[in-house]
């Protein structure tokens, strides 16, 4: 089957149309030393039946789709429901700009709005734009926004923190830092838990930030209030980090502890893992006319028409970066619309209980599996602190990728070595749990455990 979208007659048409009387004469102005003048190497035409057939075949070599899975570390397998699924596929919806036209945007708009209300709920601050790409840029965007509200340039980065997320931040803030130490990294505790003593010692006058995970990337939950008041007292500003917002809704939220910025990754809330990307990225800050005249992104708000009838518009957008080059507070120009939509939509169907009972489905099932796990010879949990659907297992045999690997050919993927991160954590998993997982996967991931035998040196 052949995708030609025009006829002989319609390609005469429009080359009448320019001007050209032929493809080639169209064509002409192009060098010939950059044309291509042998026939593309690509295999021969499929009819619609074969080709639907090899792409099946293409897809079955993905062994990962059918395998029960442990993996976290950023990305999380939350249940995403088809009929959410089939509300997103109405094409206004897919197909929608970014609505600066209020006045034909209105559905749009009120989802933005819908978007920032959920987001600030699940955050605890008042205040939250629509939206970042991931959790990622969401953070570094933060640590530059706390550079500019401070006019400091010291940063304090938990090594607690996301691998992947200190690499974005490091990238972001790279070429402005290339002759300078502006970026401190605190270790984190070899145990997993997050330094907060060490994070509050190394503050001082010239600190613009802090950046803390909240869960940290190896699962424990930290108390962040002494680190809070400690980075106030020296002016600096607190931004925590969360990987999988659905903490969020049995611990404190990084606002009630005092947080002045917050940002999350919003895929474990209302998008599938889909090979890692893409996310959509949460952010929320404290409400204050300087704070937001900073914020990046863009900011829907409420209003009314001149009938009196509700009505919403962009109320604050960063789309003067166009212009202002340097001085804009961003260098997102869009959004993640479409994502976000799909996590309004799943939060929206979810409602505040449905929301808490995830949570708390996935931190029963987590302590099903540390329960089990602890009885295995040569396996011990760390115990950096509190945990929630996330935690790190040091395995039997110290090489947690030759446990990954012998785990896998049995169809299940059990965590994310944390030796790629870390060379000095080779012997650590990072297991993952959510309420997709029943109790025979649970009992089947330690059966597969309990039998695992390290390969000898």
């Amino acid at each position: 089957m052949r995708y030609l979208p025009h006829t002989p007659t319609e390609i005469a048409d429009m080359l009448a149309a320019v001007g050209a009387s032929s493809l080639d004469d169209l064509f002409a102005p192009i060098p010939q030393k950059v044309r291509l003048h042998q026939p593309l190497k690509l295999p021969p035409a499929l009819d619609e039946t074969s080709l639907l057939r090899h792409l099946h075949g293409l897809a079955d070599k993905n062994r990962a789709a059918g395998m029960l899975c442990f993996l976290g570390a950023g990305a999380y397998d939350h249940m995403f429901p088809q009929a959410a699924d089939q509300v997103l596929l109405r094409s206004e919806l897919y197909t929608a700009y970014t609505p600066y036209q209020a006045e034909v945007a209105q559905g749009t708009l009120q989802i933005m709005f819908e978007f920032q209300t959920i987001v600030s709920e699940v955050l605890g601050l008042p205040v939250a734009n629509a939206s970042m790409y991931d959790a990622s840029t969401a953070a570094a965007e933060a640590a530059l926004m706390a550079r500019r509200l401070t006019k400091r340039d010291r940063m304090l980065v938990s090594g607690c923190v996301h691998p992947q997320y200190r690499q974005t931040i490091a990238t972001y803030t790279g070429e402005i830092d290339r002759d300078s130490d502006a970026t401190v990294t605190v270790p984190a505790r070899p145990d997993g838990g997050s330094d907060i003593d060490a994070l509050c010692a190394a503050l001082d006058d010239t600190t613009a930030c802090v950046l803390v995970g909240y869960p940290t990337f190896y699962g424990t939950v930290c108390d962040l209030e002494p680190l809070v008041q400690a980075a106030h007292l020296r002016g600096a500003i607190v931004i925590t980090i969360t990987s999988d917002p659905f903490a969020l809704a049995l611990i404190e939220s990084p606002g009630a502890l005092g947080a002045d910025i917050a940002v999350a990754e919003g895929q474990p809330l209302g998008l599938p893992p889909q090979y890692g990307g893409p996310g959509v990225g949460l952010f929320a800050c404290r409400q204050d006319r300087k704070v937001l005249q900073q914020m990046p992104g863009r900011l829907c708000g409420e209003t009314v028409d001149k009938a009196g009838k509700r009505g919403y518009v962009l109320t604050l957008s960063t789309r003067e970066q166009h212009i202002r080059r340097e001085r804009a507070t961003s260098n997102i120009c869009t959004n993640s619309g479409l994502c976000a939509t799909a996590l309004t939509i799943k939060m929206c169907m979810l409602g505040k209980q449905g929301f808490i009972g995830v949570a708390q489905r996935c931190l029963a099932k987590a302590q099903y599996l540390v329960h089990a796990a602890a009885a295995l010879d040569g396996y011990r949990w760390l115990e950096g602190g509190p945990t929630f659907n996330e935690m790190t297992l040091q395995v039997r045999g110290g090489d947690a990728d030759q446990l990954a690997a012998a785990l896998a050919a049995q169809g299940i993927i059990a965590g994310h070595p944390l030796g790629s991160d870390d060379p000095a954590r080779t012997g650590q998993l990072l297991v993952a749990v959510t309420e997709k997982h029943r109790r025979e996967d649970i009992d089947r991931l330690v059966a597969a455990l309990d039998g695992y035998r390290p390969a000898a040196a």
